[in-house]
């Protein structure tokens, strides 16, 4: 990875995508039951390595505005940023993108979840809920994605990426 300004800009770029995602969606992206539309982005360092630093600095913004609190943005983001790293090493694997992020933000988010901010449901519950959402978005949305990236010339163009 070599840290252009075209890689800085991306970066910038997709770290506004994600926070600004998150947050239109406000209570949805939060709590026990989330549903970050955001999170689809998460497979995007499989093929853009940028999106490392990008999703890590989203999520802190996301975090951070979203008034959740310092363990969200502490936790929350790394979280975010061990999925991004992890995805990015699974890159020969395309199946397998988006495991990173729903186990990371099941595990991680899921505990911190219930133990300091709402114990709705059990533990296991809160993680398998938030993993499952994960799921659904990063295989839903995240994986066409990238097959449209993949797909599309003039797409890979814009976003550098050698497929």
């Amino acid at each position: 990875m070599k840290l252009s300004s075209k890689f800085m800009v991306q970066s910038a770029l997709l770290a506004a995508i994600y926070a600004v995602f998150t947050i239109m969606l406000g209570s949805f992206g939060y709590g026990p039951i989330q549903f970050r539309i955001a999170e689809a982005l998460t497979v995007m360092p499989a093929v853009m390595p940028s999106a490392i630093p990008g999703l890590f600095i989203g999520c802190i913004l996301a975090n951070i505005i979203g008034n959740f609190g310092a363990i969200d943005v502490i936790f929350g983001s790394l979280a975010t940023l061990l999925a991004a790293f992890s995805t990015y090493l699974l890159r020969k694997y395309p199946l397998l993108y988006p495991l990173p992020p729903v186990f990371f933000n099941a595990i991680i988010v899921g505990s911190y979840v219930y133990l300091l901010y709402d114990k709705s449901f059990s533990m296991a519950y809160t993680m398998l809920y938030i993993g499952i959402s994960e799921l659904i978005i990063c295989y839903g949305l995240g994986l066409p994605l990238i097959a449209f990236i993949k797909k599309n010339s003039a797409m890979r163009r814009i976003l550098d990426i050698e497929i």
